[in-house]
């Protein structure tokens, strides 16, 4: 028979592990608690970095044309390099952060891009400058999943979306700033100074990132073994919902890369016929995607997480109408819709990832952006493709047909979720 003394140690090792169990979960971050707007403010930075960097040159492709006497659709290429590089390499570094850490990786890539990015306006031929590009989008790919993987271990779950979102509202300055800044820039001093300006500011949010990010507390490393790899990532694509995931963030960027690739062309032509330094800057346009991004959390928690797509959809569809109208204010308002839209939808399609996923969150990240910049560049192409058959209408119908196939993909996933919902009673009887 055990003695009192032996029962009350077991009835305070029990306490303590109760207590021990608590801190830990208490020792995830929440808003307003310690260390939440460090990581909220490294991570918007990383993302910004990350974006500017990745379509630095997008905006300067005429001129790229110029200097090195390449046509468009080679020039393109230093935009394709950086974006494809970056949807290649994004499972492989996933898997590096799941056994070396989400901030070591995060660290790394970041390095490796902002250096190759000082070393941009120095390439000698179009040949040197496209490779650059597609080593600096390889590093890249080392922030994205593992940034959704570090919040979702770090951040409390109800706080996550709202976190994510903030992350991508760096994305989307950074978009942003990528092609404003060097627009100017490039119009003063040509394109090598103006992305030599961008390395610059991805240089100091590297810095400030690696100082205010908290160190990881709730990271287990995982293996690098392929074939543990190859069963993770197995296991994902055969999870229905992350499938649907998966899904609607290709679908929702094939709508924002066909409008923002084609939308240029749009401007400069008859009835508007701007110059292409109030076209570059149309891109301000992004600062909607860092409020819509940032909001999202609050949006899931009063709609919900498939009520949020459909009015992410609803949004981007009305945008998408709107500017058809011949008239600037209205294809303006039109392109504030389907910017909110899209980086509502995305913001809360990426969390829904890291929320699904209990074990390997950074292969199910890297397949969803992997997804979302496959839809990326067949946005960009079809995109230019319907509007070289159709006009801008044509653009807006892929745009349409994209935005059918979240609206589509989001009710089967209602339909699966109330099929389930009445078969769990059943088996409970």
């Amino acid at each position: 028979m055990p003695s009192a003394s032996t029962g009350a140690s077991t009835t305070v090792g029990a306490a303590s592990s109760v207590t021990s169990s608590t801190a830990a979960v208490d020792s995830r971050l929440t808003p307003g608690g310690p260390g939440y707007r460090r990581m909220s403010f490294a991570l918007f930075l990383a993302g910004v970095a990350t974006f500017a960097l990745l379509y630095s040159t997008q905006a300067l492709l005429p001129l790229v044309s110029t200097d090195f006497g390449v046509s468009a659709s080679e020039a393109s290429w230093t935009v394709s390099a950086a974006t494809g590089a970056l949807a290649l390499f994004v499972l492989p570094m996933s898997a590096l952060s799941e056994r070396f850490g989400r901030r070591t990786l995060m660290t790394a890539s970041l390095a490796v891009a902002v250096t190759v990015g000082l070393l941009v306006p120095f390439a000698p031929s179009i040949g040197a400058l496209i490779a650059l590009r597609a080593v600096q989008g390889a590093a890249l790919a080392g922030l994205p999943a593992s940034a959704t993987a570090y919040l979702a271990e770090e951040v409390r779950p109800k706080a996550l979306i709202t976190a994510i979102g903030l992350f991508v509202a760096g994305n989307s300055v950074g978009g942003m700033s990528g092609r404003v800044i060097t627009g100017w820039v490039a119009q003063e001093w040509g394109w090598r100074v103006a992305v030599a300006a961008i390395g610059i500011i991805a240089v100091a949010c590297a810095v400030a990132f690696r100082m205010l990010l908290p160190a990881p507390k709730h990271f287990t490393p995982g293996s690098l073994r392929p074939r543990v790899l190859a069963r993770t990532v197995r296991d994902h694509l055969a999870n229905p919902l992350l499938r649907r995931l998966y899904a609607i963030g290709a679908l929702f960027m094939m709508v924002f890369g066909g409008v923002y690739t084609v939308i240029g062309y749009r401007l400069t032509e008859a009835p508007f016929s701007l110059p292409q330094g109030i076209i570059g800057s149309i891109f301000l346009v992004y600062l909607v995607g860092t409020v819509s991004a940032s909001t999202a959390g609050r949006l899931v928690a009063r709609l919900g997480r498939r009520g949020s797509l459909y009015l992410a959809g609803g949004t981007t569809t009305a945008g998408l109408l709107l500017s058809l109208v011949d008239s600037l204010p209205l294809v303006l308002l039109g392109l504030v819709l389907i910017t909110a839209g899209f980086f509502a939808g995305h913001a809360v399609a990426s969390s829904s990832v890291s929320h699904t996923a209990k074990q390997g969150r950074a292969q199910a990240s890297a397949l969803y952006q992997s997804a979302y910049y496959i839809g990326s560049s067949a946005g960009s192409t079809l995109g230019a493709v319907a509007f070289h058959a159709g006009g801008w209408a044509g653009t807006v119908a892929l745009g349409l047909f994209a935005v059918l196939g979240v609206v589509t993909i989001t009710l089967l996933g209602s339909h699966a979720a109330r099929t389930q919902s009445h078969r769990e009673p059943a088996l409970a009887h």
